[in-house]
């Protein structure tokens, strides 16, 4: 499963990334930051996944803007 990470710039694409690669970068951080263009759907497979595997996930949304579309999910995910 794939998910978009957050762009970096208003104007950048966001980039790609699988859950095995969430996974290998635990071991440094554990907030990961989505872009919205990510479904709920995408999003609540990635906390089943992590929940699974004993992980703990806390997912919320985070308002950049004062326009509805500026905003991006930001994800705990503890050992």
């Amino acid at each position: 499963m794939k998910l978009k990470l957050a762009r970096t710039t208003l104007k950048a694409k966001p980039r790609i990334i699988e859950f095995d690669k969430l996974e290998e970068e635990l071991a440094n951080k554990s907030i990961f930051y989505f872009d919205r263009e990510n479904s709920h759907k995408e999003l609540k497979e990635m906390i089943e996944y992590f929940e699974e595997k004993g992980y703990s996930v806390y997912m919320r949304e985070v308002k950049y803007g004062l326009d509805d579309n500026e905003y991006i999910y930001e994800v705990h995910i503890i050992a």
